[in-house]
């Protein structure tokens, strides 16, 4: 086998030289490659693309929901006042609307002449206390009087009120003549003012209420179930506010993601009010027109780059 060798020193010395040369012209590209990337700008991919929301103004009416019945604003029970008379005729029925003075049982002819049947009439009649609509009715044509025995129930003037269930807390911010809109029914919504409001809440249900005048209780039935709000402020109050899907919650810190001028976020801490259909109040914390994530906030974190969309 014949093996060839460089006996010539100076051909020795020029390939040693390119081979330095080529390995450093390949340590100066990785070099340079490896300044390039740290000396750029961390922005990379935006994480999120994003629509932003401003304070804005508005007027709201501070408001108390609550949950409670209709119920009658009195009712008066009709009984007789002596017995073994027999009823003759019954004059009136449920629901049926009388005047004060109206007969409403006449007794039969064993009614003997000077009896006080009704405590207010010798003539063996029982007649309406007052104006109102008949709520029950157990007279029957026939039956004997019983003292004492209910025979009818009479809804005074025919006026319902609600009864609004509500806690001691609640109790406290509701004043008498304060306006209430109660809705019952397939969408009947009624204005109302405060009557009352019970002075203590029952210690079982830790629940009290307050009484609500009806002006208008045609074709409501007493015993429904109603919701209602009471307008606690006094009227409509200038405030500022962001969509609530906007708002964030961190433990007990409460903040939005301003975006800044480099369209990265930061976080703020706000002060949060009362709530309005799907948006917030806010009274401390950010500035008119200083732009905030809209939705997706919980989705970045401080810092992070944001594509800004418009509308």
């Amino acid at each position: 086998m014949n093996v060839k060798t460089f006996s010539n020193p100076m051909m020795l010395k020029v390939g040693l030289s390119a081979l330095v040369l080529l390995g450093g012209a390949v340590w100066m590209t990785a070099n340079s490659q490896a300044e390039q990337t740290a000396a750029a700008p961390a922005t990379g991919r935006p994480a999120l693309t994003v629509r932003t929301a401003e304070l804005r103004d508005d007027k709201w009416s501070r408001s108390l929901a609550a949950n409670g019945s209709i119920l009658p604003w009195q009712e008066a029970v009709i009984s007789a006042q002596v017995q073994g008379l027999r009823i003759a005729e019954v004059n009136v029925s449920i629901g049926d609307y009388v005047r004060q003075g109206d007969v409403l049982v006449t007794l039969d002819n064993f009614a003997r002449a000077g009896d006080d049947v009704t405590g207010r009439s010798e003539q063996g009649r029982i007649v309406a206390p007052d104006d109102g609509v008949i709520s029950a009715a157990n007279a029957n044509v026939g039956s004997m009087l019983q003292s004492g025995a209910e025979l009818f129930r009479l809804i005074r003037k025919g006026r319902l009120e609600w009864r609004a269930e509500l806690t001691a807390e609640e109790l406290m911010l509701i004043r008498k003549g304060m306006v209430a809109e109660i809705s019952v029914g397939e969408g009947r919504v009624m204005r109302g003012t405060v009557r009352a409001i019970s002075p203590a809440v029952n210690p079982q249900t830790r629940y009290g209420y307050a009484l609500v005048t009806l002006p208008n209780s045609n074709g409501i039935i007493a015993g429904a179930f109603a919701r209602g709000t009471f307008d606690i402020s006094g009227g409509k109050q200038n405030l500022q506010s962001l969509p609530q899907s906007a708002i964030l919650q961190r433990g007990s810190t409460t903040y939005v993601l301003v975006v800044g001028a480099d369209n990265r976020v930061h976080e703020r801490t706000v002060t949060v009010g009362q709530r309005f259909g799907d948006r917030i109040q806010i009274k401390q914390g950010l500035k008119a027109k200083e732009p905030v994530v809209e939705s997706g906030g919980a989705f970045l974190t401080e810092g992070d780059v944001v594509q800004v969309v418009k509308g």
